[in-house]
């Protein structure tokens, strides 16, 4: 813990009062620089001290180019794609470029927005915006436990399919909690390896190679992949549009659109009810470092929240 100077608001800038931030395996990797692409444009060092990027506060203050907000009114944000000087969540304040800023929904508590705008955006485009889920598929989340899994094993549900949960042993009951049909513990089965094959493998924690994931895909499927080891990413993206073309099997990268505007759709099935925020534990401001250990060491289910008083 350290005391700063208050962040001021430049022109098209709001200075925000986080009252929630939500952890990211984003801020897990800026942090100890792994994978390489973590290091992007900071190869040796963080060019950002001060991590967390899905926030959740009250309008403090306004630039005096900022035309849609004004101090008073609630807002969420993902500021991921605003690294340099706009990154900065695990604090009192932030300031955050106008043009990500959303209002924060009718119904939804500050730390329930703050679990939604990255998490819920890759589940969103994985499962239903590009993985376009249909009736009576197969599909197979690895990494179903954590924050983004969460979101997309209830999205994957909701889309009429049969799921596939993997994660390790601790999270089984949670993602049997959130509807998936079969659940796998990582540690113990190798997907890749138990003749099954799916329609569409999300895949939230790559660590094998193209061929494996092929293997693991029926004729016609799909396989996304978000994030994982770096070497894993690499060959997919070099070998992945080679790979099982004669089935018609498609592997590529996920490519994210980052922004809270991106998550709207998903935040009016959290409204109604039909999908709900899984918050697994809530830290205080103070014990960031816990937080951000719980969520490196593989162990949170669903969301974790920081909350700052």
């Amino acid at each position: 813990m350290a005391d700063v100077e208050t962040p001021v608001p430049r022109d098209r800038d709001v200075l925000v009062r986080v009252r929630a931030v939500s952890l990211n395996l984003s801020d897990w990797e800026v942090l100890r620089g792994t994978p390489f692409y973590a290091r992007a444009g900071a190869p040796f060092r963080p060019r950002n001290h001060v991590l967390g990027s899905d926030v959740a506060g009250r309008v403090e203050a306004v630039g005096p180019g900022v035309t849609r907000f004004r101090p008073g009114d609630d807002v969420f944000a993902d500021i991921l794609s605003h690294m340099g000087r706009h990154m900065g969540g695990f604090a009192e304040y932030v300031c955050v470029p106008e043009a990500v800023l959303s209002r924060l929904p009718a119904g939804l508590s500050y730390e329930e927005a703050a679990a939604l705008p990255q998490a819920g955006v890759i589940a969103l485009q994985g499962i239903q915006v590009k993985g376009r889920v249909e009736p009576g598929q197969k599909v197979l989340i690895n990494g179903a436990g954590g924050g983004s899994g969460s979101f997309a094993v209830q999205l994957a549900k909701l889309h009429g399919a049969e799921v596939t949960g993997v994660d390790n042993g601790e999270k089984l009951e949670s993602m049997r909690a959130l509807g998936a049909d079969h659940v796998i513990d990582h540690t113990r089965e190798d997907f890749t390896a138990n003749g099954r094959t799916y329609d569409l493998i999300l895949d939230l924690a790559a660590y094998r190679g193209p061929s494996a994931y092929a293997r693991s895909l029926a004729p016609g499927g799909r396989y996304l992949l978000v994030g994982g080891a770096m070497s894993t990413l690499l060959r997919v993206l070099v070998l992945g549009p080679l790979t099982g073309r004669r089935e018609g099997k498609r592997m590529r990268m996920l490519v994210v659109e980052l922004g809270a505007e991106h998550v709207l759709p998903l935040v009016e099935l959290c409204r109604a009810g039909t999908v709900k925020i899984v918050i697994d534990r809530r830290y205080p401001l103070e014990e960031v470092p816990e937080a951000l250990r719980y969520l490196g060491e593989g162990h949170a289910r669903g969301k974790v929240v920081v909350t700052v008083d």
